[in-house]
């Protein structure tokens, strides 16, 4: 495998990723609003280096396996780059030749594929397409002047995904090793009528301390399963259950031309074991899961399946009124109830709040709670005192994270 070096134009100021194999790589992660705190812990557990949260992402080095575990590992990362230059940016002219300043046949072959993401953010350039365009212009231009000929453009699959953010007139200029946004982990083949995404589900989790419920021996339960994001998160966070390995080698990295199979095939091997002795250790009868609607019971029970967690995670149809816990220890019951358009729009809710409240007062004595919603108001229906709270975003949505001690 060739060093990994920054390229960058002779008038470029480079954020380097490391000249040589003794110098660590610069990652970014980025991540969703208001999880910034939560993926740098996540991080510094996984052992990452100089690991520093900044707005919309963290910042952290290490070797080339350490970019290849956050890949695998993170459950926060919407995606993991690896910055391989920097330049001014002011104009339309300054991209291109800053752009043209990166040696892209190290990156990807001329026959090869590629996509840009570009992103743009206080500057001249303010139109995230025309910068794409101009990204790819300048690295298929570079391609037919030295080879003849040019990679040509897969949104779908591409050989390598590259990165563009430009804030306040400076580029900054990545290699997309996640591909594909992280929070498709590859088990969910239906979604439901309104899914969590999988990241949204482990920061739930994480503000709710499941992992240190589970550690304890403690079971989960969602009453209002849905398609079963929670639950399935809350299985593989239980089992050290690395997120990503659901998905083979469905990663960036893996067709990028400085990839290292033997480095990846360590990772990858590590990850596996630990997800056999994990799923030992977790056993039967935690996980539970329970809805309404029996289509979407079956959608559970498939994605279930697609993520390897057959036997591990039970599914079944119940009324929210019929709901009990499993015998065993309390734990943690995690629900994100449907939450309308806007305050008052539906009374039904209102009602349905008031059962959800019934019911965990009710029969979950001595367990956690943890309700997301993004109809706050609704909350105040369950006549529950929350210890706490979060604000979390569904997207565009800004939502409420209640937290409760049942007693």
């Amino acid at each position: 495998m060739a060093p990994l070096m920054t390229d960058h134009a002779p008038h470029s100021t480079p954020e380097s990723p490391g000249g040589s194999a003794s110098e660590p790589l610069e990652f970014f992660a980025p991540c969703a609003m208001n999880i910034e705190a939560l993926l740098a812990y996540e991080l510094n557990t996984m052992g990452m280096a100089h690991v520093r949260p900044t707005r919309g992402g963290v910042a952290f080095e290490g070797d080339l396996a350490a970019g290849y575990r956050a890949c695998l590992w993170s459950r926060l990362a919407s995606r993991v780059l690896l910055p391989i230059g920097t330049f001014y940016a002011a104009d339309p002219q300054a991209l291109y030749k800053g752009i043209q300043g990166v040696d892209w046949q190290r990156h990807v072959a001329p026959e090869g594929t590629l996509v840009v993401d570009f992103s743009t953010s206080g500057s001249a350039i303010d139109h995230s397409h025309f910068g794409a365009l101009k990204v790819k212009d300048a690295i298929v231009d570079q391609f037919r002047e030295a080879c003849g000929v040019r990679p040509s453009v897969d949104t779908v699959d591409p050989d390598l995904r590259v990165n563009v953010y430009l804030y306040r007139d400076q580029a900054t200029v990545s290699v997309d090793l996640s591909g594909d946004a992280l929070h498709r982990r590859g088990y969910r083949m239906q979604g439901g009528k309104a899914p969590l995404k999988e990241t949204l589900a482990a920061a739930i989790l994480a503000h709710a301390r499941w992992p240190d419920i589970a550690a304890d021996g403690g079971q989960f339960v969602d009453l209002m399963c849905g398609s079963g994001t929670l639950l399935i998160e809350a299985a593989m966070m239980a089992a050290d259950f690395a997120p990503g390995l659901a998905r083979g080698d469905n990663f960036g990295f893996t067709r990028w031309l400085q990839h290292d199979e033997a480095v990846w095939d360590r990772v990858w091997t590590d990850a596996r074991d630990r997800r056999l002795a994990g799923l030992k250790k977790l056993g039967t009868n935690r996980i539970h899961g329970y809805d309404r609607d029996p289509r979407a019971v079956e959608a559970v029970r498939e994605n279930v399946v697609n993520g390897g967690l057959e036997g591990y995670v039970t599914v079944a149809r119940r009324e929210l009124a019929d709901t009990r816990p499993e015998p065993g220890p309390p734990g943690l019951v995690a629900v994100n109830p449907p939450y309308g358009e806007r305050l008052g729009a539906d009374d039904r809710l209102n009602h349905l709040y008031a059962a959800l409240g019934g019911q965990l007062k009710d029969h979950f004595s001595g367990w956690r709670a943890a309700v997301f919603t993004g109809n706050p108001g609704l909350a105040h229906h369950m006549r529950l005192g929350a210890d706490k709270k979060h604000t979390l975003y569904n997207g565009a949505i800004p939502c409420k994270l209640f937290h409760y001690r049942l007693n």
